[in-house]
């Protein structure tokens, strides 16, 4: 595909979607199943949601009694997307129609590599195969496009599956979503833009989704794995089920707030959350890094001297700068200062509509305190436990 997008000044190629590929292989294998021939050298031209035309080569074409397959190969582009490289089959049946229907009766279903949907909360339903609305429309409407040219008002099983699917679906979050044996067709643009944070920001949303449909009223919210490593380890929560919202702390609050769970638990190292005490909700990097100014503001208001808020801009990391504060007997001081403020901020965000607080550790001093609320909610997390 030879569509790019400028991320950080770099050029990078996009792909397309699993959707795309499903509605590519479905309208080539209802045209085989209805009569037509096709050559390997004759493309699938698809229009996507984005408006973007694709021409996709067939894969493997196969036809029987009544059936016909083929498969198109999925293609992530730039974006380091597990699932580029692997084939998307789609094979369609003739089957019986209901007797009253006037239109062709087209019935979709996911086969092997296919994940089928376990909880609720996912933009499927309880049982369904996870192919995702816009590619189940998509499909859908291939599908009819071709009977609508053969004339053809029978009826037609359309099955999506990917032999490789269940073992890529390891390396993803399906489980943890509830979307199990496989992995899920997806896409809303049918292309792939690398990098996407967009895409990062709906799997949080997602993964909240299906919380609140499990019953959870509290959430634990935190960046990546240590987080939940250090909850279950020293705060003793058990079985608590985070959600792991990246850099992206300013969207999970709001989608928090928005989704209207009564509480929130952020549990974060303090490299990540001393720039949210700042106000910087998005802590990636990228966007800026003054966690040492930050530190040195609060290190003068617990009265640190001039040489000891030098040698905290001079530290790398957040772990070098708390042994500058313990040399300087001001740890405490200095971390009462920030927690008050990150308090302040991530009610601000918030609007104070829920309960929501947050814990402070490190990987070489372990846990350096927290906000006011923290304590209530980690009791209000533990009776949670207990009723789900």
């Amino acid at each position: 595909m030879e569509q790019y997008v400028l991320k950080d000044n770099k050029k990078l190629r996009c792909g397309y979607t699993t959707g795309s590929c499903a509605a590519a292989a479905a309208q080539r294998a209802a045209a085989m199943v209805l009569g037509a021939v096709f050559s390997l050298d004759d493309k699938i031209v698809l229009d996507t949601p984005k408006g973007i035309r694709l021409e996709l080569a067939m894969v493997d074409p196969k036809r029987g009694d009544g059936w016909a397959s083929c498969a198109v190969k999925k293609d992530g582009g730039d974006d380091p997307d597990v699932t580029t490289g692997i084939l998307i089959y789609v094979k369609v049946s003739n089957i019986p129609k209901e007797a009253n229907a006037s239109e062709p009766q087209i019935i979709l279903d996911g086969g092997i590599g296919v994940g089928r949907v376990t909880k609720r909360g996912l933009a499927c339903s309880v049982g369904e195969a996870a192919i995702n609305p816009v590619p189940r429309e998509m499909i859908l409407e291939q599908v009819r496009t071709v009977c609508e040219e053969f004339d053809y008002r029978g009826g037609l099983g359309v099955e999506i599956s990917v032999p490789e699917g269940e073992e890529i679906a390891k390396r993803t979050f399906n489980a943890q979503l509830g979307v199990l044996g496989g992995i899920s067709i997806l896409g809303t643009s049918g292309i792939v833009e690398p990098m996407s944070e967009q895409a990062l920001i709906d799997t949080i949303k997602v993964k909240m989704n299906v919380r609140k449909a499990d019953g959870a009223e509290y959430l634990v919210i935190t960046p990546g794995n240590y987080g939940e490593i250090f909850l279950k380890s020293h705060i003793r929560i058990p079985e608590i089920d985070a959600v792991k919202c990246s850099n992206f702390i300013g969207e999970a609050l709001d989608y928090a707030e928005l989704s209207k769970f009564k509480g929130v638990l952020l549990v974060g190292h303090i490299g990540k959350f001393i720039k949210v005490a700042a106000g910087v909700m998005n802590t990636h990097s990228k966007y800026g890094d003054a966690r040492m100014e930050i530190m040195g503001a609060h290190a003068a208001l617990a009265g640190a001297p001039k040489e000891v808020i030098e040698t905290l801009l001079g530290c790398v990391t957040t772990e070098d700068a708390i042994s500058v504060l313990d040399q300087a007997g001001i740890r405490e001081q200095t971390l009462q200062s920030i927690l008050k403020k990150l308090d302040s901020r991530i009610k601000e965000r918030v609007h104070d509509s829920l309960k929501i607080g947050a814990i402070l550790f490190s990987n070489q001093y372990g846990y350096l305190g927290e906000t006011a609320d923290a304590a209530l909610l980690r009791k209000k997390l533990l009776e949670q436990v207990e009723k789900i």
